[in-house]
């Protein structure tokens, strides 16, 4: 049977319009070269949405619903060949030889990208030992594959990485899940994708090809394997935390629907000319990627004033090669000018009425002006700030979320409105921006991933100031897993070099191996136990009798060996055969641990009604700040490390306690849920809102401990989830790891209302004061649902 008469022959290929990049128009005609008599179809993104809307209309809704353009050209494809059958390459395939024969008497045929594509950091942790590649892919029509993938695709929409939602990832587990896989060929990678990408080239070195045995070759121009060439698609959708003030009064708060201001630059509304001004001298490679953040701007009238005063004329050459007139190079004598004063030739150079800091050695998204011109725009203000910035030290592999601040490099203002820059080498920009928020109309927005601020080791400031700002950072990434993969979806809209990334998966660069040790809490799981911190396991009890087994075997399918674990149980007021029951299981508990300690105290607390009732919270975590300090001033002798953890916690990983070590804090949270990937669970672990200092707090105040309802004022950890580990305001009970030196130092919970806070919330308070920041790993789940009946020393309650 022929390929002709199972699959069609015709090609499908997409792009945005019908002007194909010249650096691919060759590629798209090969096929066509080798297929003559084979019909062939580009589609535009008018075409597809029509054609969707005529035989597909019950998916535009998850259709136009996609943040990424990508997203969309994915999932078309396979509804293209649901309804035509065919074959689809992408842009960036190119044909070698005829295809006719590896169709011939096939239904459905895929191929698998390169094996080493596995071995990157999003496959392993996927752990997919095959990747489906999705940028070619034959079929007859209305193969009932597809009738699959259309399900999934409702299932997957919105999962955050277009890999999984869209993309290799979703049709490899779609291929995987599929009910009949019969009628489906999966070749191997030499004979479509014989080429590996140039990212994991980067990583593992150059890859043998043999090409004389492919029919195409993919040339990874637009992949998830990285590209950093192909400009970042825009975003949609995106909607932006704001706060406004007149010479320091506050004037309004909200959130900035960036499409909106789109949608009135569409109909005609002026867009004024920004300026951006770079000052710069003999950095040409950091000054490089900031060309290439301006160049990739969505905003469309800019200029780039670009002053240099060093006498490399590295930068000058490049410029001119570029041939962008938008860019405005001038070279001043190098006469040793202050940087305030190269700021102020700068300014008095611009030619549009706004002007943006644009320094040479730090990154911007492609959204970045476009958002805060809209912010500007929209609300009639004079100025704009971010509130936080992206931080990233590339040297230590660590990215986070700074503080909520004045972040000076933000700054875009209208021309006529700026200050001159004082005469400073450094710190010029501060009291320039402190000048603009006292006496402007300012719009702050709160968009932390428009700006990423970079220590590379020859910054004006040194590695101290950046220290500092990651000390008070609300979100740190650090962990190599966690880091690697948010530098990789930075990549996507950010010119990240392949060498950074290949240095945030193997601790390398090109040109020298970092040796890093671990810190005195990074535990691997096959270090002796000799080698692992001493911790303390502390559990309050209570009417405990019908979880107690359960908590016991639990607690031994942690992989950290028991020699280096103390228990210590506190039973008070029980009313069931919880001391019974202890008393039972005593003996076996002092031969499996290092040390047990058990406490016997009543406290007098018996609640006749629900435990989360309002009336009564004061007194009841009162009692439980309490048990808790009573229990440790008992339980804790020489360990480093305290885990406190609630006897009803239901499930939790073998690795527990050496991820929450491995966080490298003094104090940190899981994420306590009701279910697998469910709601919070324990609601008095939370970050408070941007502007949660505005909001009328005294009416939550009952007791003198403050009682808001859920969600007020507050955030919680299943709205954090892929945020990696974050600076968290307060803490919950259920499971929380503390270094044992600061309960040492005074650190307790506190009976009483500290800052009108008690108990685990009291603590973080307190812990502040201290000087100690607390943390929480939102993706790091343990498992707590609503027990019927639950005992009353557990510390999570359905109120804030």
């Amino acid at each position: 049977m022929s390929a002709q008469e199972r699959i069609p022959p015709l090609i499908h290929q997409t792009w945005k319009d019908s002007d194909i990049p010249p650096e691919w128009q060759e590629w798209a005609d090969s096929w066509r070269r080798y297929h003559p008599d084979w019909g062939y179809r580009l589609w535009t993104d008018a075409d597809n949405r029509a054609f969707l809307q005529e035989h597909y209309p019950w998916f535009l809704p998850i259709y136009d619903g996609y943040p990424e353009a990508i997203m969309r050209a994915d999932a078309i494809r396979y509804f293209l060949l649901d309804h035509f059958g065919g074959l689809y390459v992408d842009l960036d395939f190119e044909c070698l030889q005829s295809v006719s024969g590896i169709l011939d008497g096939r239904d459905l045929v895929l191929g698998c990208e390169p094996d080493v594509h596995t071995r990157l950091l999003l496959a392993r942790q996927r752990g997919f030992d095959r990747i489906v590649g999705n940028a070619f892919i034959a079929s007859r029509p209305g193969h009932p594959f597809w009738t699959h993938v259309h399900r999934q695709l409702v299932s997957a929409h919105k999962l955050p990485s277009t890999l999984d939602a869209t993309g290799p990832f979703f049709l490899t587990r779609a291929v995987d899940s599929a009910p009949a896989t019969d009628s489906i060929a999966v070749l191997g990678p030499e004979v479509l994708y014989p080429k590996v990408s140039p990212y994991a080239t980067e990583l593992f070195g150059p890859q043998e090809a043999d090409y004389d045995s492919a029919c195409a070759v993919h040339h990874w121009s637009d992949s998830w394997a990285l590209d950093t060439s192909a400009p970042p698609r825009k975003s949609a959708g995106k909607r932006f935390p704001f706060w406004a003030s007149q010479e320091l009064q506050p004037l309004a708060d909200g959130l900035l629907s960036l499409d909106t201001q789109r949608r009135r630059w569409a109909s005609g509304a002026p867009a004024p000319t920004v300026s951006c001004l770079m000052v710069t001298k003999d950095r040409s490679a950091t000054a490089r990627r900031a060309i290439t953040c301006f160049r990739n701007q969505t905003y469309q009238n800019l200029e780039l004033v670009v002053v240099e005063d060093g006498t490399d004329d590295a930068l000058e050459q490049y410029i001119r090669n570029l041939g962008d007139p938008r860019i405005c190079y001038h070279r001043l004598p190098p006469e040793g000018r202050t940087l305030g004063e190269l700021r102020n030739e700068a300014v008095d150079r611009a030619t549009g009425p706004y002007v943006c800091q644009w320094d040479d050695d730090d990154l911007y998204d492609p959204e970045r002006v476009e958002t805060q011109m809209a912010a500007i725009l929209a609300l009639g203000t004079e100025a704009c700030f971010l509130a936080r910035e992206q931080l990233w030290w590339p040297d230590r592999r660590k990215l986070g979320v700074s503080c909520a601040r004045v972040w000076e490099g933000s700054m875009v203002c209208a021309t006529d409105r700026m200050p001159r820059y004082p005469a400073q080498r450094r710190g010029e920009d501060t009291p320039v921006a402190e000048e603009v928020v006292r006496t402007c109309r300012v719009v702050t927005v709160d968009a932390p991933q428009l700006y990423t601020y970079v220590c590379h080791g020859a910054n004006t400031f040194n590695e101290s100031h950046f220290a500092e700002h990651f000390a008070v950072a609300t979100e740190i990434w650090a962990e190599p897993g966690a880091y690697a993969e948010r530098l990789l979806a930075m990549a996507a809209r950010l010119p990240i070099e392949p060498g950074d990334i290949a240095h945030a998966e193997t601790g390398t660069t090109a040109d020298r191996t970092s040796e890093r040790k671990p810190g005195p809490t990074a535990v691997p799981a096959t270090a002796p136990a000799s080698e692992r911190p001493l911790v303390l396991v502390l559990s309050p009890l209570k009417d405990a009798a019908a979880f107690l087994p359960d908590y016991l075997d639990r607690l031994r399918t942690l992989d950290y060996p028991r020699e280096a674990i103390s228990l210590g149980l506190l039973e008070g007021d029980s009313r069931d055969a919880t001391p019974e029951m202890l008393q039972q299981v005593l003996p076996r508990l002092e031969a499996e641990y290092r040390r047990v300690t058990l406490v016997r105290r009543d406290y007098g607390l018996q609640l006749a009604g629900p435990r989360w009732e309002p009336g009564i919270q004061r007194r009841r975590r009162s009692v439980l700040a309490k048990v808790r300090n009573h229990l440790l001033s008992r339980a804790l002798v020489d360990e480093e490390w305290v885990l406190w953890l609630d006897v009803d916690v239901t499930g939790y990983p073998a690795d527990l306690v050496q991820r929450l070590l491995g966080a490298r804090k003094d104090i940190v949270v899981p994420h306590c849920a009701t279910a697998p990937g469910g709601p919070t669970y324990d609601l008095n672990t939370f970050v408070l809102h941007p502007r949660a200092g505005t909001l009328n707090w005294s009416q939550w105040l009952r007791d003198g401990i403050l009682q808001p309802p859920r969600g007020f004022g507050r955030t919680y950890l299943d709205e954090l989830r892929g945020q990696g580990l974050l600076r968290v305001d307060s803490v919950g009970g259920t499971t929380l790891l503390v270094r044992a030196d600061l309960h040492r130092e005074g650190l307790i919970f506190p009976s009483f209302p500290y800052q009108h806070l008690i108990e685990t919330e009291g603590f973080a308070a307190m812990a502040r004061d201290m000087g100690a920041a607390c943390w929480a790993m939102p993706d790091l789940e343990v498992l707590h649902p609503h027990h019927a009946q639950a005992p009353a020393h557990s510390e999570a309650v359905p109120v804030s």
